[in-house]
C-alpha cells in the first residue's frame, strides 16, 4: 500500500472523441474509494486545455492542460474509436509523454493502449486493449507484446485495460493496491462489481471466442460440449459424435476454429468452473461437475490459464458475490 498521508493525484487525459465510459467508469471507482477512506485527487485534462465532446456528444469540461496541473501519482488515458482508424494526434501523444514523465504509474483504458503505445511507453512491454483492436494494435505497434484475451495486464508502471467495463476492474485492482482489499472490497459492493476479476481472465467465454462454424456437424459437437462439458469429450468420443475420424475432426476444428478439440474442450469446462466457483461450489466437486475429474488437474489447468489456484479464485470472488447479494438485496 502506499503513503496516504497525501491523497494520490490521478489525472484523466481527455481527447475529442473520446469513450465517455472510458473516464466515468473507473473515475466512479476512485470517487466511491473516497467515501470510505480511500486518498484520490482526480483532475480531468485536455491537450488544449479546452473541454472535448465525448463518443455520446457531451462536452465534457476539463481542469486545463496538461502543463497547469500537479504532477500526477497516475495518469489515466481514455479511449476512443478515432484512436484506432487515424494516427494518434501528436498533441495527445505529447501530453501523453510529458504527463507519464511525471507520473508513478500510466494506464490506458481500451483503444487509450494506442496512445500509450505512440508515445513509446509499450515498448517491449505486453498489453493488451479491447479484443476487436488487438490485432490491429499488434500490427501496428510490433514492438509491443500484446495480450489479446486478457481482462488488463500489468508490465512495470504501466497498466492497459481492455474494453470499457474492463477500465472498472483496473481501477479496482489500483485501490485495492494503493487501499488494501478491504476498501477495494467495500467500493465493489457498492458499485456491484465483482472483487475482482484477474487481470489474465478472459475477456470472453470459450464459445464467445470461437468463430461460429460453418459445418453443421462442427457446430453440433460444440453445442454439445458447451451443453454438457462434464461429459466424455475426448478424441474418440467427439470423432464418434461427429461421424469421422479423430484425425480429420482434428482438422475440423483447426480449419475453421484455429485450435484444437482438447483446447476447446478444457476452455469451457474452465468457463463454466468459473461459473460454479463464483456461486460458492467447492473446488473438488467442481472439478467434478465441469469435467476435470480432479481438484488436481482443475488447479492445474486454473493457474495455466488464470494465474490463480481456483481456491483464491473462489475465496475472492464467491464471498463478494454472496456479499454483493445481501448488500443489494
Amino acid at each position: 500500500m502506499v503513503d496516504n498521508s497525501e491523497p494520490l493525484a490521478i489525472v484523466f487525459v481527455t481527447f475529442d472523441g473520446m469513450t465517455m465510459l472510458d473516464v466515468t467508469g473507473p473515475a466512479e471507482v476512485f470517487a466511491e474509494a473516497n467515501r470510505f477512506g480511500g486518498r484520490y485527487a482526480l483532475t480531468y485534462v485536455s491537450g488544449s486545455g479546452q473541454p472535448v465532446t465525448t463518443s455520446v456528444g457531451l462536452r465534457l469540461p476539463v481542469d486545463g492542460a496538461p502543463d497547469s496541473c500537479p504532477d500526477p501519482d497516475t495518469v489515466v488515458v481514455a479511449g476512443g474509436e478515432s484512436l484506432v482508424t487515424r494516427p494518434v494526434p501528436a498533441d495527445l501523444v505529447d501530453t501523453v509523454g510529458m504527463l507519464a514523465a511525471r507520473s508513478r504509474r500510466v494506464v490506458s483504458i481500451c483503444t487509450g493502449a494506442f496512445a500509450l503505445a505512440a508515445a513509446g511507453l509499450l515498448a517491449a512491454r505486453r498489453a493488451t486493449t479491447h479484443w476487436q483492436h488487438t490485432d490491429r494494435l499488434a500490427r501496428g505497434f510490433p514492438d509491443v507484446r500484446v495480450e489479446p484475451d486478457a481482462i488488463f495486464v500489468e508490465d512495470g508502471p504501466v497498466f492497459t485495460s481492455a474494453g470499457v467495463s474492463a477500465g472498472m476492474d483496473l481501477a479496482l485492482a489500483l485501490v485495492e493496491r494503493d487501499h488494501g482489499p478491504d476498501l477495494a472490497r467495500t467500493v465493489a459492493r457498492r458499485l456491484v462489481m465483482f472483487m475482482q476479476r484477474p487481470g489474465g481472465q478472459s475477456q470472453f467465454s470459450a464459445p464467445m471466442r470461437t468463430r461460429l462454424p460453418r459445418t453443421p456437424t462442427l457446430r453440433a459437437v460444440i453445442d454439445l460440449i458447451s451443453a454438457q462439458p462434464q461429459l466424455d469429450h475426448g478424441a474418440a468420443a467427439l470423432a464418434t459424435l461427429a461421424g469421422v475420424s479423430p484425425r480429420h475432426l482434428a482438422r475440423m476444428f483447426a480449419i475453421e476454429l484455429g485450435t484444437t478439440p482438447a483446447r476447446f474442450v478444457e476452455g469451457v469446462r474452465l468457463d463454466r468452473a468459473q461459473a460454479l466457483l463464483d456461486v460458492g461450489h467447492g473446488v473438488a466437486e467442481t472439478a467434478r461437475l465441469v469435467g476435470f475429474g480432479s481438484a488436481e488437474t482443475l488447479r492445474r489447468i486454473f493457474v495455466a490459464r488464470l494465474g490463480v489456484p481456483p481456491s483464491q479464485y473462489r475465496a475472492r470472488f464467491a464471498a463478494t458475490a454472496r456479499t454483493m447479494s445481501t448488500s443489494v438485496g
